[in-house]
């Protein structure tokens, strides 16, 4: 098991891999819909749509490229959106970023994981929210952040990994914020780079 992250905390990439050097993450974001309770009692299920988006910026805070379900691989390719999850159903990660770090432009130094609710569900329908950053050569969790917790907001800024002088950092920013895409949410990134 990894460092469990809270809000505001930062840990080396480097430090958490250990000796072996981090080349390739995932970034993987789960979630499940609050079950309502049906007519007669019983418990309906519901589809949540959340999306996990990547924006790469530089250092000014300019965005160079975005992944997410409209466009699944940076410009680069060294970011890659495995595909669109719109209900939550299943275990484990439900949409996931694999981004291969020895492959990131130089001109980028913050890739910025946002979480937002497409279909406009708020955050009080959703439990069992978290993102991880996963070792994707050994899978092996480096590090979690929980996501739950319910509130009216419908989407949130995540964490964000940033390029340092010895390597990678990844910082858990875990604030909410409104949209539907990874674009309606740049202006609340800009106060976190």
């Amino acid at each position: 098991m990894g460092v469990s992250l809270r809000k505001g905390e930062a840990v080396s990439l480097q430090k958490v891999a250990g000796s072996a050097v981090l080349t390739r993450t995932r970034m993987g974001l789960g979630w499940d819909a609050v079950q309502k309770r049906g007519l007669f009692g019983g418990k309906k299920e519901q589809n949540i749509d959340l999306d996990a988006s990547c924006v790469l910026l530089d250092a000014a805070g300019t965005v160079l490229d975005q992944v997410w379900f409209r466009q699944l691989r940076s410009r680069d390719s060294s970011v890659t959106h495995t595909g669109d999850n719109r209900t939550g159903a299943g275990d484990g990660d439900d949409e996931s970023i694999i981004v291969d770090l020895s492959a990131v432009a130089p001109s980028v130094q913050t890739l910025f994981f946002v979480v937002n609710s497409f279909t406009g569900q708020d955050f009080s329908q959703i439990e069992n929210a978290f993102c991880r950053l996963v070792d994707e050569t050994t899978g092996r969790e480096l590090a979690r952040f929980d996501l739950s917790g319910s509130g009216t907001h419908t989407a949130q800024l995540m964490c964000k990994l940033t390029r340092g002088s010895d390597g990678w950092v990844m910082t858990a920013v875990g604030v909410p914020a409104s949209g539907r895409t990874f674009a309606d949410l740049l202006p609340a990134i800009t106060p976190h780079l």
